[in-house]
């Protein structure tokens, strides 16, 4: 945390000012997420190799060229088969999505200590105590679903819960607690909502043209085999296999029902901000604060992706 010069002396409070147990939950989810991410992928594009070979046409079936197209395609096909059989990649994705809850939630819970949010308002008594309390029922509520507490691996370099960085801005006035939480949270997060409605757009947009692009001529090619006028089964069969990855790729990365999410809650922060920087007394701040950590949880994300859409 660094000082800002004025006459308040605002405060910098970035993701360096969090504990060690965020950075180090932080980067088992973006490492786990890799891991489930590169796996379907893999997955997709041996089931696509595996389809070329399935529909080559029967008087084509005996050549040493085939049975070398076939077996390669059998090969595609089984890794397909054996990497979906695994219980590997659930695990990643289970994994990934388990230290990114616990990630975005120790991170919420420093912030809201840090500022006064409720229920660490300025009234608190022992809060540094209220702090770990909170902090440990919310973590045994995810051990309980199968997230992995890595404190034990870490030992001494876990350090505390409570950074001398988050005490500091504590310590500060209100003023300066606001313009910080407005500045470093609270705007950066509208930010990075902001930049993923234009990540999604762009994987929609791209996956969407790739799905018509090889469905088209699949379809063009299905209709004139059944009118006699063309023999090229494996090509047809591989634009389908292609097309139908394409779509499960742009269905698993939820492209379309994230849009219209981090659009909503950019909006929503909107309106926390515009309140915060006009309204908001002091009394009132720690329930925005409480409402505005709600509107950022993966776990209220995830609940406009799937029933606002």
């Amino acid at each position: 945390m660094t000082a800002i010069p004025g006459p308040l002396q605002s405060m910098v409070f970035r993701s360096e000012d969090l504990p060690a147990l965020f950075h180090h939950t932080d980067a088992i989810a973006i490492a786990r997420q890799r891991e489930a991410v590169n796996t379907t992928r893999g997955q997709l594009f041996l089931l696509v190799v595996g389809a070329v070979p399935a529909g080559q046409p029967g008087d084509r079936r005996g050549g040493g060229a085939f049975k070398n197209l076939a077996g390669n395609g059998a090969v595609g096909a089984d890794g397909g088969v054996v990497t979906t059989d695994s219980p590997y990649p659930p695990q990643a994705k289970s994994h990934w999505q388990l230290n990114r809850s616990a990630a975005e939630f120790i991170k919420s819970m420093c912030w809201r200590y840090a500022v006064h949010g409720s229920p660490f308002d300025t009234g608190t008594q022992h809060p540094e105590a209220v702090f770990a309390n909170r902090l440990e029922e919310g973590l045994q509520e995810l051990r309980k679903v199968g997230w992995v507490d890595p404190r034990d691996e870490m030992g001494d370099a876990g350090g505390g819960l409570i950074t001398e960085s988050m005490r500091e801005l504590r310590s500060r006035a209100f003023t300066v607690r606001k313009e910080t939480y407005i500045r470093d949270r609270l705007i950066e997060q509208r930010r990075w909502y902001r930049r993923r409605q234009h990540v999604s757009r762009r994987g929609a947009l791209v996956w969407s043209s790739a799905i018509a692009a090889l469905t088209t001529p699949a379809l063009a090619l299905s209709l004139l085999q059944a009118f006699g006028a063309a023999r090229s089964f494996a090509l047809t069969g591989a634009l389908s296999a292609a097309a139908a990855a394409c779509l499960a790729w742009n269905e698993m990365r939820r492209h379309h029902p994230l849009i219209s999410a981090h659009s909503l809650v950019e909006k929503d922060l909107e309106s926390m901000q515009a309140a915060m920087e006009t309204s908001l007394t002091e009394r009132q701040w720690p329930v925005a604060v409480f409402e505005t950590e709600r509107i950022v949880s993966p776990e209220h994300t995830d609940w406009l992706a799937r029933h606002r859409m």
